[in-house]
């Protein structure tokens, strides 16, 4: 039984997702955060941060956009040999189409109050992480460092990015100015809240999955990922049917993986998504799911 319920392209419409989510991000900045003097969490508060401290030695104008990409591209690099090529791919689109609509949208001032352009610039920089997050990959940043490091230690990493963004704020503080890292901090909240409400901030989460055809969602599944996969009996309490229910504990990025492995073959599928604090037990890294997938088909020929 095979149920074709998406769309063939899904590279096409990954693709559409990078260039929105980069736009997003990218009108934040250019229309909020820039004329506020407000930064963005992670890479492009960086840039951003790198743009102002320069402007006065090197006499340019915003240069936030070029330093996104010169930033990427060693991290694109460091993705590609540690992460796939999949994920990275799309990663860096993302920064890419970031970096090339902050150079070409002229920067604008929209309101002069620093807290209004904090809170807008951090709810539509949200937006578009949230986007990219649900559709499997990241905006780039240190978003890849953090997952290159999520793999050497077999942990998550959110402190990273915690580090990070706390280096953005007392630097803005240090070298900018106290009120600009005090709006940075209201900014990078909203955004968080916004990523939270499109996807999920957490590292690792648990898919509970109502379905009738449990072996084929099952092989659907570990086409894409070396999960485990619980399975208990269950019923419909309205409709008096026999199932199954499915759990799954996975990554926030092999989200995606997973709902369209699922809806593929049973559209009809119930699934319930569920935050995950941690985990005791075998939990496979990517480089440990390849292998095995690599055992797998060995042992096929």
């Amino acid at each position: 039984m095979k149920i074709t319920t998406y769309q063939p392209n899904d590279m096409l419409k990954r693709i559409m997702v990078a260039l929105i989510a980069g736009l997003l991000a990218a009108v934040a900045l250019n229309f909020f955060l820039i004329p506020a003097k407000v930064f963005q969490a992670g890479l492009s508060g960086v840039s951003q941060l790198t743009s102002l401290l320069l402007q006065p030695v090197l006499h340019t104008g915003d240069i936030t956009g070029w330093l996104i990409l010169l930033f990427n591209i060693p991290l694109g690099i460091l993705g590609w040999f540690k992460l796939g090529r999949e994920f990275t791919f799309y990663s860096i689109l993302t920064a890419i189409f970031l970096s090339i609509f902050t150079v070409i949208i002229p920067v604008h001032t929209f309101s002069t109050n620093p807290l209004m352009n904090g809170i807008f610039g951090g709810v539509l920089t949200g937006l578009g992480v949230g986007l990219a997050l649900r559709y499997g990959f990241s905006t780039g940043g240190f978003d890849i460092i953090s997952l290159v490091l999520a793999k050497t230690t077999g942990k998550a990493v959110g402190s990273l990015m915690f580090l990070t963004n706390l280096a953005i704020i007392l630097v803005a503080g240090f070298a900018i100015q106290w009120e600009s890292a005090l709006y940075t901090i209201i900014s990078i909240y909203c955004m968080t809240r916004v990523v939270d409400s499109v996807h999920t901030s957490h590292q690792k989460i648990t898919a509970m999955i109502v379905t009738s055809h449990a072996n084929e969602v099952i092989a659907a599944i570990n086409e894409q990922l070396i999960r485990g996969i619980t399975v208990t009996n269950s019923w419909g309490g309205y409709t008096k049917q026999q199932n199954n229910t499915l759990w799954i504990v996975i990554t926030r990025y092999e989200l995606y993986d997973l709902t369209q492995a699922t809806l593929s073959v049973d559209s009809t599928a119930f699934i319930n998504i569920m935050n995950t604090i941690d985990v005791v037990g075998e939990f496979l890294t990517n480089d440990q799911q390849a292998e095995r997938k690599r055992l797998m088909q060995t042992d096929k020929q």
